[in-house]
């Protein structure tokens, strides 16, 4: 059996967007065997192929710095694969796919756009024009290294999972809110955040998710308001994807969990603030009509960055442009279409 490696040790977004192409991988050469090189952490976004595998970096201990590299590259190496897809490209990457290669491995690199992401990112002469959305470029990456798929044609959604571990869900509409990113230039206003909970939750169940120091603002939000449940605070992550799986609509910043809902075919509504959907790290399968930015005639500089990490003077309140009564009249679209 053939054998393909998979690199890509983050970030949990990135992650998520490479599940849709290893579903068309293994339905579409299921006589070959593809191995997920990651972190443990992302293993539960990868169950339900029988020709998926995953292989545990340790980047703690055994693969560490430097010289962990190379441990790495020998570890690997035992496996025997024939092929190497870098979805990551990274130093760390690079270097391995630098000894696959001396060592007459087929290896291809994901080719990460940086000159179109930084003219699109720039404050002067700005090219504003979508980029390739990332989940094509990792096809890219496959099709280069001999593999023939076609996200649109051979990607086929999983069943929901079992809600074995959430006995307090009923029959209402289920909403997950996801309103933190790891940067702030990403986060809607949390005074905002509370008005959409608020109306959500008349006539739905709402899943608020997030971690660490988010979960004391959510767990504030739960005692606040009825129908409000924050799984996060006592799930682990493979049951929250469990959770996603079954929702009905997942509202979320430029961050993972809209990510996770997509790849389950949940309908996701994004709330984008010094990003853009332009940047190509919209959810799979996304739709325009979902997508809810900055008003662009007020803040011209948008998307100030790919990762929300740059702050500009007088944007601070930049998602404040964003229609939030257009917003939830979406979300009640969506719901009414779901329950119809």
């Amino acid at each position: 059996m053939k054998k393909t490696l998979i690199l890509r040790f983050s970030s949990l977004g990135d992650v998520a967007m490479i599940v849709p192409v290893t579903r068309c991988l293994c339905k579409k050469y299921p006589n070959e065997e593809f191995i997920i090189v990651s972190r443990e952490k992302f293993k539960p976004l990868f169950e339900g192929n029988q020709n998926l595998s995953f292989f545990q970096v340790d980047f703690d201990n055994r693969h560490k710095g430097f010289l962990g590299v190379f441990k790495l590259f020998k570890d690997l190496k035992k496996i025997k694969p024939n092929k190497v897809a870098d979805l990551h490209h990274v130093l760390r990457t690079r270097i391995l796919t630098l000894l696959f290669k001396l060592c007459f491995y087929k290896v291809k690199r994901l080719d990460k756009m940086r000159t179109e992401k930084h003219r699109l990112t720039r404050s002067k002469n700005k090219v504003f024009k979508p980029l390739t959305p990332i989940h094509f470029k990792y096809q890219e990456v496959f099709n280069k290294l001999g593999f023939q798929i076609d996200l649109l044609k051979d990607h086929t959604y999983p069943i929901p999972k079992n809600l074995n571990n959430f006995e307090n869900t009923n029959n209402n509409p289920k909403v997950g809110i996801a309103p933190f990113a790891r940067h702030i230039g990403k986060v809607y206003p949390l005074d905002l955040m509370q008005k959409i909970i608020a109306y959500l939750s008349q006539k739905n169940q709402v899943f608020l998710f997030g971690f660490g120091d988010e979960l004391k603002i959510l767990e504030k939000w739960k005692s606040s308001y009825k129908n409000v449940d924050c799984p996060s605070s006592h799930s682990n992550f493979k049951q929250e994807i469990e959770l996603i799986s079954n929702l009905d609509l997942m509202i979320s910043m430029d961050s993972a969990n809209g990510h996770i809902a997509s790849i389950y075919n949940v309908p996701v509504i994004t709330i984008w603030g010094l990003t853009h959907p332009f940047t190509g790290f919209s959810t799979f399968n996304s739709i325009e009509e979902n997508q809810f930015t900055v008003d662009r005639t007020k803040f011209p500089l948008i998307p100030t960055s790919i990762y929300g990490n740059k702050k500009i003077k007088g944007y601070e309140d930049a998602m404040r442009s964003i229609d939030l009564n257009g917003l939830l009249f979406r979300a009640e679209q969506i719901l009414n279409q779901t329950s119809s």
